[in-house]
Order: structure tokens, then C-alpha cells, then sequence
């Protein structure tokens, strides 16, 4: 049975530094935050939360404390979970365990970063905890050691979790039933629709002009693998996608949905209009 507690020993500090080796592969002591620096956050109003199969830790989640302008929020640096424990929800309940030690602090609102090209992350984050996006940032990591980073730009989107938000609750209550495509959401454009040839889709020159309250943005499924397979495809992507979200976040868009067929090999944002 798993239980999640607080980290407050540097010896599980240091199990947190091995699990963030395995999770991400880094091989460059560069990318890992160290134990040392993880002890110290905790003592200064930092969450680092451990969960646990019989003393063995199977994920943590990780927050330091941080402001956006003069607001107290939290900044979650990383969620990693091992490899034999995933898909069993683990990756919820701990990021549902940090939202109530953040709410017992005060907190409002925790932020992190996540690839807009990896679908799955982008189904977690907005159909199990109801975030919305209004940033996107180009290669904010810079080059990592990670296999999980390499051949793109570390290009990402920034998350901003408002832990007390109506939608987010319903989210949360929810479970991470997806969301259904009412009239309005199927009727919306979408910006890129790719051309479909071979393996994977091809995104296509995108409209950057659309005006509609409601802009669909399509991305393909299984980035991290055409990352490997075909990494010029995967550069591509990132690279047009970059133009779409910039450019309409510029015009007072917001990515506030995703919607996941993994059945037909993508995923669309929803991206909504909220200038007046």
C-alpha cells in the first residue's frame, strides 16, 4: 500500500535525487536538483512530498515557494513517478496531496512548466487538475542531458493551477473524465490542420490569423517517440507549433482545454479568446 508523507530527512532527499536519475535519465549532475538544495527549500516553505511501497519511495512531487508580482504562489519544479508504478494514478494523488499542503499555507496558485507537444501531459494537466495556459516559453531548460529533451528545443508552456477556482474543483471531482465537445467547441476552426501521410502527421502551414472566440490547435501523439524516430519531423513540430501558440497568446488567447484521441494518433488544445 502506497502512502505519501512530507521529505524532511536528507537521506530521503537523496532518494529523491536517485528517482529524478531514473525518471529523466540525466546523466549530467547539472540537471538534477541535489539533495542539499532540496532539504534547505523544504525548511523555507518549499513542498516536497514522497510517496511510498514500504519504504521504498515510487514518486515525489516537488514545489519551492515563490511570488508572481507581489502574490505568494508556489513554483512545482518537477512530478516524478518510477516506471513500475505508473498508470495507477499515482501522478494525481500527488499532485492533489501538494495542492492541500499548499492550500494549508495560504497558497492560491502553483505554476510549473510541461512540453505543449506532449499529449498525454497535456491531458493530465488540464482534464485530471483544470489548469489554463496564458505563457508560452521558448527553450526555457536550454540543452539537457535527458533523452526526454534531446533533438528539440526545451520549448514550454506555463501552467497556472488555481487551486480554489470552480473549474478546478469540478476537474478534481471529475477524475479526469474528459471533458465533452459541446456544439460550440466542435463548430471551432482549427489552425493547423496537418497532412496525414505515412507514420505520423505532418503539421501544415498554420493560420495565424483566425479571429473565432474559440481556435482549435491540433498536436500529434507520441512526441517523445518521434523525437527518436524522426527527429526532423519532431524539430518541425516545434517549431510551427511555436509560431501558433505565440502568436495567438499575443491577441489575449488562452489554452484553457485539451482533448485527447489516442485512437486517432493526436490531440487538440482549446484555445479561448478573453480580450473584451
Amino acid at each position: 500500500m502506497i502512502t505519501i508523507r512530507d521529505v524532511i530527512s536528507l537521506e530521503d532527499c537523496q532518494r529523491v535525487v536517485a528517482l529524478e536519475k531514473e525518471v529523466w535519465g540525466y546523466t549530467d549532475s547539472e540537471d538534477v536538483v541535489p539533495a542539499p538544495v532540496l532539504i534547505v527549500s523544504v525548511k523555507r516553505g518549499g513542498i516536497l512530498l514522497g510517496a511510498f511501497d514500504d519504504g521504498v519511495m515510487k514518486g515525489f512531487v516537488y514545489s519551492m515557494a515563490a511570488f508572481k508580482g507581489e502574490r505568494r504562489t508556489h513554483w512545482s519544479h518537477m512530478l516524478g513517478v518510477s516506471q513500475d508504478a505508473r498508470d495507477a494514478g499515482l501522478g494525481t494523488r500527488l499532485k492533489l496531496a501538494q495542492r492541500q499542503r499548499a492550500l494549508a499555507l495560504g497558497i492560491d496558485l502553483i505554476e510549473w512548466t510541461f512540453d505543449p507537444l506532449q499529449a498525454m501531459n497535456a491531458h493530465f494537466n488540464f482534464a485530471k487538475l483544470g489548469v489554463i495556459v496564458a505563457e508560452y516559453e521558448e527553450n526555457i531548460y536550454g540543452e539537457s542531458s535527458s533523452p526526454l529533451h534531446r533533438g528539440t528545443p526545451t520549448d514550454r508552456f506555463v501552467a497556472e493551477w488555481r487551486l480554489t477556482e470552480p473549474h478546478v474543483e469540478r476537474r478534481i471531482a471529475a477524475g479526469g473524465t474528459p471533458a465533452v465537445r459541446d456544439a460550440q467547441v466542435a463548430a471551432a476552426p482549427v489552425a493547423n490542420p496537418p497532412i496525414v501521410a505515412g507514420r505520423w502527421a505532418e503539421p501544415a502551414t498554420p493560420d495565424l490569423s483566425l479571429r473565432d472566440r474559440r481556435v482549435l490547435v491540433e498536436i500529434p501523439v507520441g512526441f517523445s517517440e518521434m523525437q527518436t524516430s524522426a527527429p526532423d519531423l519532431a524539430l518541425e513540430w516545434r517549431m510551427e507549433t511555436r509560431k501558433i501558440f505565440q502568436s495567438y497568446f499575443r491577441r489575449g488567447y488562452r489554452a484553457v482545454d485539451f482533448f485527447l484521441s489516442p485512437e486517432h494518433g493526436r490531440g487538440h488544445y482549446l484555445l479561448t479568446n478573453i480580450s473584451p
